[in-house]
């Protein structure tokens, strides 16, 4: 079939908006009519080149849909609502096997070489050169996927916060439920205050922390985050200085790694620092050693929040329509696909929070 979807052909370059000629799904696949697509810093970086990934490429890796039909061996069916998640999980590899889908072997390999799950390629141009799949290529009305890709959701959510819970949502509050496992009195600070760390912030909320934190360069994001329950600080000594010499639990989601050094300064004795942002894979961290045993402090990274999303997408969801993490507030634009790099240009300049593609 042919549809219309966002290309990236040339690193640094505007996504080009071209009609496109997808292949039916294979075996464990699914072709699905895209409704909604979060814009993400992780797409961002592979514009601007600091994740390396292979050209020409469909992004979009954070999305919700229907599907519209089921490869053989799925047990999928046509008109059920879905997130998709940009990894995919093989289910056999050491980590799959550990209950750890976030780190699957082939998935990885597949996101780094450009293809789905199996190893092949649906995407082609109409004069037949293949494209490349960024995990689920959500910029588009239509897609291919990994089954493995998707998680069946309740047909009353709408699309647009649906998409949400595919990245944003998991990696932001599943680093305060997995990775950092905050508890009620708990005192957390969240460095960068995108759609991932409003997550995060909202999470800790729900999880009952007593202190929430937050720092952020960008005021309107600090205001969000005032609205939402947060005392909103400078810097590290202010943080110190009201929790009594650091929090139990930092979230750095910025992919800066100052504002990482920083998160780990301002995390206490015994307190555990959480990292969910990629930064440029050239970039090193220096902290000082002898505070790892001297102060017992713990440094962890958290990828995709260390979810299982077939378990974590329907209870961050369930939370959502309990009333206890509303997600709609990082909802700050709806945009159309033709509209995409104007999108980009705002996500990169600090002016949104989450936009969503609605199809």
């Amino acid at each position: 079939m042919e549809v219309r979807g966002a290309v990236l052909r040339e690193v640094g370059k505007p996504l080009e908006i071209e009609t496109l000629t997808l292949a039916p799904p294979g075996p464990g696949e699914l072709l699905v009519r895209v409704r909604a697509a979060g814009l993400c810093h992780s797409d961002l970086s592979v514009i601007d080149g600091s994740r390396p990934r292979p050209v020409p490429m469909v992004l979009g890796h954070e999305a919700a849909g229907e599907v519209v039909e089921a490869g053989p061996g799925s047990d999928f069916r046509p008109g059920e609502h879905v997130v998709l998640t940009f990894v995919p999980s093989c289910g056999d590899c050491a980590p799959c096997t550990a209950g750890r889908p976030a780190l699957c072997g082939p998935a990885a390999a597949a996101n780094r070489e450009g293809t789905l799950l199996g190893g092949d390629v649906r995407w082609s141009s109409p004069a037949g050169n293949p494209l490349h799949h960024l995990g689920v290529s959500a910029f588009a009305s239509h897609v291919v996927v990994s089954d493995r890709s998707a998680v069946r959701i309740d047909e009353a959510l709408p699309f647009d916060i649906a998409a949400l819970f595919g990245c944003a949502v998991l990696t932001g509050a599943g680093a305060v439920f997995n990775a950092a496992d905050v508890r009620p009195g708990d005192s957390v600070a969240v460095f960068g205050l995108g759609g991932v760390g409003l997550s995060a912030l909202l999470a800790a909320k729900a999880a009952g922390a007593s202190t929430l934190l937050a720092i952020d360069p960008v005021a309107s994001k600090r205001e969000l985050a005032r609205s939402l329950g947060a005392t909103v600080l400078s810097d590290v000594a202010e943080i110190r200085e009201r929790t009594d010499g650091g929090v139990d639990y930092a979230v750095d989601t910025t992919g800066v790694v100052a504002a990482l050094s920083q998160a780990y300064d301002a995390t206490r004795p015994g307190g555990t620092t959480v990292t969910v942002g990629l930064p440029d894979p050239s970039a090193g961290l220096t902290l000082p050693a002898q505070s790892l045993v001297a102060e017992e402090k713990t440094l962890r990274g958290s990828y995709l929040g260390s979810c299982v999303p077939r378990r974590d997408v329907p209870r961050f969801i369930a939370l959502y329509q309990a009333g206890l993490l509303p997600v709609e507030a990082l909802l700050t634009h709806s945009i159309a696909l033709d509209e995409i790099n104007a999108g980009f240009a705002r996500l990169r300049d600090g002016g949104a929070v989450r936009q969503v593609i609605t199809f």
